[in-house]
């Protein structure tokens, strides 16, 4: 039994090493698309749910007023709490750019389980524009991004727009340690899954859809109790029979974990709710996870030569992930010395979310149903 163990584990692992290899050349590729040109430039609605004054939220929404975007931009900001500190940010930025058409909704009305699509609502009546686009709060972009998202929009038989995002750190270690799951371990799994496909994505990164196609799924009232609001905004869409597309841009998340509790808690609840929507591909990530599966494989081996060459093999394998993510435009900061502390990590991680745990967010806690919804206690 030790024997096939032994095996077991040194093909899983060299497998991870070929899947980070292709993941590596998937970044460079990605790192290497042309510049972005939109056919037309449509009127827009940008819809930002906020609660609190995070780490330099100012700073986020400010990217969002920025854009090299010749078609009318409306922003709508939206509070639920009149006391949210996230208000006087809100009004310094509308002060600072007074051109810009910019709305702020204060609304407490709760229409379901999930506060962010109740904030939503509130906020939707004051949408002026044909295409909708929401993203979530911790949010920077880049100043093409409109142009990016019209131009995946605008494609034919799209009804949705999403994209990927990259992770950047706001505080010290434990930020840094998060903004590299995302990196390291998300982004690339999600080009791999892309190019294969094995990922049908909807990122609440940035969702951005024509104001009919939101009526025809519903509105955000049809969302108010989901737990996955933006996968299941996606399926919507599919379900009317049109694409999700994945524009050819990236957002960055700004990442503020300042303890490893939190860390710990943030990423065993994505991990989680990964594994709810997808078991059968959360299960299949355990080959993303090279550098532990070679430390486990050469434990079982008595760390002779072939497990040491295969931990050698899975560190330079895994290395050449965030090597690449040196050439993304917009400056991922990657740390190699991290890499190998990361990905023990995220196989515990991994791990740990095959167990059972409470979910809360926001200081609410909630029951999660069978079909995804949540019911808050």
């Amino acid at each position: 039994m030790g024997a096939w163990l032994w095996l077991f584990f040194t093909v899983a692992a060299i497998s991870g090493c070929a899947y980070a290899i292709f993941a590596a050349l998937l970044l460079r590729e990605f790192a290497q698309k042309s510049p972005i040109v939109a056919p037309s430039a449509p009127g827009l609605t940008l819809l930002k749910p906020l609660c609190g004054a995070e780490l330099e939220l100012e700073q986020k929404l400010i990217s969002f007023c920025n854009q090299d975007y010749s078609g009318p931009v409306q922003l709508v900001i939206g509070i639920q709490d009149p006391t949210d500190p996230a208000r006087a940010v809100a009004k310094r930025l509308k002060e600072r750019f007074p051109d810009c058409d910019i709305t702020l909704v204060i609304d407490s009305r709760r229409h379901g389980a999930n506060g962010k699509i109740s904030n939503l609502i509130n906020m939707s009546a004051q949408t002026k524009h044909e295409i909708v686009v929401l993203s979530d709060s911790d949010i920077r972009v880049e100043r093409p991004y409109l142009q990016g998202l019209v131009l995946g929009l605008l494609a034919p038989g799209v009804g949705l727009a999403t994209c990927l995002y990259y992770g950047f750190s706001l505080r010290g270690l434990w930020s840094r340690l998060s903004a590299a799951a995302i990196n390291e371990h998300f982004l690339p799994s999600a080009l791999v899954g892309l190019r294969l496909g094995l990922a049908r994505p909807c990122f609440g990164a940035t969702i951005a859809l024509r104001a009919e196609t939101l009526r025809r799924i519903g509105g955000f009232e049809a969302f108010a109790d989901q737990l996955a609001d933006d996968y299941a905004i996606g399926k919507a869409v599919r379900d009317l029979g049109l694409k999700v597309a994945v524009a050819p841009i990236l957002v960055g998340h700004g990442c503020a974990e300042a303890s490893f509790s939190e860390l710990l808690y943030h990423e065993l609840r994505w991990a989680r709710t990964l594994r709810l929507l997808a078991p059968w591909g959360y299960a299949g990530l355990v080959l993303t996870h090279a550098l532990p599966l070679a430390l486990i494989a050469a434990g079982l081996g008595g760390f002779g030569a072939i497990g040491w060459g295969t931990i050698a093999l899975a560190l330079a394998c895994r290395l050449s992930i965030p090597v690449q993510l040196k050439s993304l435009h917009g400056g991922r900061d990657p740390l190699p010395w991290l890499s190998p502390m990361r990905d023990l990590l995220s196989f515990a991680v991994f791990l740990a979310s095959f167990l059972p745990g409470r979910l809360s967010w926001r200081d609410n806690r909630y029951v999660l149903r069978s079909d995804g919804t949540l019911r808050q206690t």
